[in-house]
Parts: C-alpha cells; sequence; structure tokens
C-alpha cells in the first residue's frame, strides 16, 4: 500500500471540512426518492447541482441487447476502456462527464465506450450488471472491427468499480472469458454489499458517502436482500474467486467508509496471482475526483498513465 499526496493534506482536508458544513444545511435525503425527486436530482452532474456539459465529441449508440453507450474516438487508438460510471447504482449516466473522458481519449489514445446501464431503483440488481455484461461481450466480438484493436481495458468510479469486477467475473464464469480485458481500473468502489468494517464504522459524517448513504444505497440496489444475500460474490466481488483477473490499479482515499473494501481487494487480487497496484490518497473522501483539487488533478494523470502503458 502507498499513501500518496500527503503534501496536499491541508488542501483536502480543509475541502472536506467545507463540504461538510454545506452538507449540514441539506436535508438529509429520503429513505426512497420519490419519481419527480429522482428525476431533478439525474438531471444534475454527480456532486453538483448544476447539468453536467455534453460535448460533440460523443456519440450515442445503442449495441447488442439494446444496451446504451456513448462512444469518444480520438485521431489514434491505441485501446478500448470500457467505462462504468459511478452514482450508487441510482445516479449518473454515461453523458455525465464528457469532459473528463473526452481528455482521457486523447490523452490516452483510447476509444471510450461509456455504458449507461439501468439505475434502481426502477431496475434493481441484476439489471445494471446486465447490461455492462452485455456491453463488454459486444467489445469483445466487436471492438477489432469497429475500433481497430483488441487491446481492452475496464474501470469505473464506486458503483462504476463494483460493476467493473463483476462483469470480468461474469465474462470468466458464463462466457470462459479472461483474456481480452488487459486491465482494469477501480476507483473507491463498494466491493462488499454487506458492509466492511469501515462502512460500518463511518459513521454519520456528511461527506459525499457515510454508513447511512451506503445502507440506503444497498436497499434500493438490492431491495429483499439480507446481508447474508448480499455476501453472494455476484452481488459482493470481494467474496468471489478471483483468479484468472487482469492486472488492476485500485485507489481510495483515507477518509472514504469504502476504504477496507479496496484494502481488502487489493490483498485479495494479489492473492490470486494477477498483479495490483493499490494507491491510497491522504485525506481523500469518497469520490474526490468530482471536486477541483490538487489531488483530482494528479489521480486523473495517474489514471491516464496507467491505461495509456498497461496490457501492451
Amino acid at each position: 500500500m502507498t499513501i500518496t499526496d500527503e503534501d496536499c493534506l491541508a488542501e483536502t482536508l480543509a475541502f472536506n471540512k467545507q463540504f461538510e458544513a454545506a452538507a449540514a444545511n441539506r436535508p438529509v435525503r429520503e429513505e426512497t426518492p420519490d419519481a419527480a425527486l429522482l428525476a431533478a436530482l439525474r438531471r444534475n452532474r454527480l456532486g453538483g447541482d448544476t447539468p453536467p456539459v455534453r460535448l460533440p465529441h460523443g456519440q450515442d449508440r445503442v449495441v447488442e441487447g439494446g444496451v446504451k453507450v456513448r462512444v469518444f474516438v480520438p485521431d489514434q487508438v491505441d485501446g478500448v476502456y470500457l467505462h462504468i460510471h459511478g452514482g450508487g447504482w441510482v445516479f449518473g449516466s454515461a453523458d455525465g462527464q464528457d469532459e473528463r473522458l473526452w481528455l482521457l481519449a486523447e490523452r490516452a489514445r483510447l476509444a471510450v465506450v461509456s455504458v449507461d446501464y439501468r439505475l434502481a431503483p426502477e431496475h434493481p440488481f441484476p439489471a445494471g450488471p446486465d447490461d455492462c455484461e452485455a456491453a463488454a461481450r459486444w467489445l469483445v466480438k466487436h471492438a477489432a472491427a469497429e475500433f481497430g484493436t483488441q487491446r481492452l481495458l475496464i474501470g469505473g468510479e464506486s458503483a462504476g468499480a463494483h460493476l467493473s469486477v463483476v462483469t470480468l467475473l461474469r465474462l470468466r464464469d458464463r462466457h470462459g472469458i479472461t483474456g481480452p480485458f488487459r486491465a482494469a481500473h477501480l476507483l473507491f468502489g463498494p466491493y462488499d454489499l454487506s458492509m466492511t468494517p469501515s462502512q460500518r464504522s463511518f459513521g454519520s459524517r456528511r461527506l459525499l458517502s457515510n454508513t447511512d448513504t451506503l445502507r440506503r444505497t444497498y436497499e434500493l440496489f438490492t431491495p429483499g436482500m439480507g446481508a447474508e444475500e448480499r455476501r453472494d460474490p455476484e452481488a459482493s466481488p470481494l467474496f468471489a474467486d478471483l483468479a484468472g483477473l487482469p492486472t488492476a490499479r485500485i485507489v481510495v482515499g483515507t477518509e472514504d467508509p469504502l476504504r477496507d473494501d479496496s484494502l481488502f481487494l487489493a490483498a485479495r487480487w494479489q492473492a490470486a496471482g494477477a498483479p495490483v497496484k493499490l494507491g491510497v490518497v491522504a485525506g481523500a473522501m469518497h469520490g474526490f475526483t468530482l471536486f477541483p483539487l490538487t489531488i483530482t488533478e494528479r489521480e486523473l494523470r495517474r489514471e491516464r498513465d496507467f491505461l495509456a502503458g498497461t496490457g501492451r
């Protein structure tokens, strides 16, 4: 484990404090938001109060199985990155971070395919994983013809990191596919939906995520499941056999309730025989890459370098 960005700790902690103070003046969300509130919240970018910017570089497509994706293709393509957005399986969209994905596409020379998977609570588990699996299988079949390369990468943030691991496991277990995806980039994901110790002990701090918000999110995504059922590897990849998975880079902040998820997954990933890089960002809260911080600039650069250079 490497603790990074300790030189930015004062700035990072000051931002956390400011975020908590602002959150204290906002009402706590309902246990199950009604349709109107959900629609209003989904119009805005994650972590913000304004709609995301849609760039003309993004192309909306529908692939096999009726799954919607948003595609970014730079002039030079050395690989394809299957991106899965975060948002607790309830929020977010494939067009929610066009600026970041287009920058990644250009600088890492990657075609980026972002999955617009179905969201809970309207479409609970396993709808989201089903869509991500379908998009991944489409890429395995068609990446060479569509983008001129068979070098595939996968990754995402938060729920998107969870879905990335679930997708790799489904490809392996359901279809015998283990080779095409050369690397996984996993940012602050939840890998144990029955709740790791850090999730349970984090408490009610009004950062982007805490114990209460995680519990509500799991209830929306996996309604009717108890803790033991949520330990099923289909829902919680921390409990899966991780053999045959590709090289991974796993990142989390020290102030994230999902800290243990990344630490435990990295240990199990390595024990299963695959190379893994674990980065722990000093002072960073959950979802820190959504905000204009020095650690965000650094992390996005490290992400680009990893995706550009791995699996060649």
